[in-house]
């Protein structure tokens, strides 16, 4: 991105392989004496999915939020595309975009206004034509001039799509993107995900073990903070998953 000198960028390289997307060692983050994530380690290639399990509590949404740059970890390290988020978190967050519950947007804003401000805050060369892109994208460019608070929740969380894309990301985060949508609403963003996995790299958190195995390349369940499991997918037998799954996750057992 023209960012780095030249020396930097040697440093980055050896640091992490060009072909990883997102590498994580000994991630830790404490509050008070609680441990909510614990020494998680894990590498994904460019272009995997990768699907976080675990109940309430788990550590799950810490984790996201950490990779996000939204929270520092009390130790351990994060490279997003070889670039140290930890050191460098605004460059970091160049390469992502973060797709949640919450859908970021301002209520009282137009669908084109809130994406506006994002191009912009990004520095996207021609805001106005990415925008209605994306919009035209996710099947709302004929609302683009409507408030947000109008709409249904399918429809602000398509336009979160298109907010989390604006800036081209090569890693995309979903922290329960599935929450409170319709099956309609559930169909449409399955279709959406689908348009934009070419050449990019997710990490969803759900609670959804059917869904999150469907689409994922890679697994890992938490729990308690610390990691059960970690594998890709073709490694996993998804009936020893589910079972395995029930009986360290479910009951609580770490």
């Amino acid at each position: 991105m023209g960012l780095f000198s030249e020396k930097q960028e040697l440093e980055t390289k050896t640091a992490v392989s060009s072909d990883i997307a997102v590498s994580v060692t000994g991630l830790t983050k404490t509050f008070s004496t609680r441990k909510a994530v614990d020494k998680v380690s894990f590498e994904l290639p460019k272009g995997a999915f990768l699907s976080v399990f675990g109940p309430n509590g788990a550590g799950k949404t810490t984790l996201l939020r950490m990779l996000s740059t939204l929270t520092r970890p009390t130790d351990g390290s994060i490279f997003i595309d070889g670039i140290d988020a930890l050191e460098e978190p605004d460059i970091a967050r160049e390469h992502m975009g973060l797709i949640s519950h919450n859908a970021m947007l301002y209520p009282d804003l137009t669908a084109e206004e809130n994406l506006l401000f994002y191009a912009r805050l990004y520095g996207v060369k021609d805001p106005e034509k990415r925008v209605i892109e994306l919009l035209d994208a996710v099947g709302l460019k004929h609302r683009r001039l409507d408030l947000v608070r109008t709409f249904s929740r399918g429809m602000t969380q398509r336009v979160s799509i298109a907010r989390a894309l604006i800036n081209d990301p090569s890693v995309v985060l979903l922290d329960e993107p599935y929450s409170g949508l319709d099956p309609h609403a559930i169909e449409v963003f399955d279709q959406l995900i689908e348009s934009v996995r070419e050449d990019r790299t997710f990490i969803m958190v759900s609670h959804d073990l059917e869904k999150g195995l469907s689409m994922c390349t890679h697994a890992l369940v938490l729990a308690k903070g610390r990691v059960v499991t970690f594998a890709e997918r073709g490694d996993l037998d998804a009936d020893e998953f589910r079972e395995l799954y029930r009986s360290t996750v479910g009951m609580g057992v770490a």
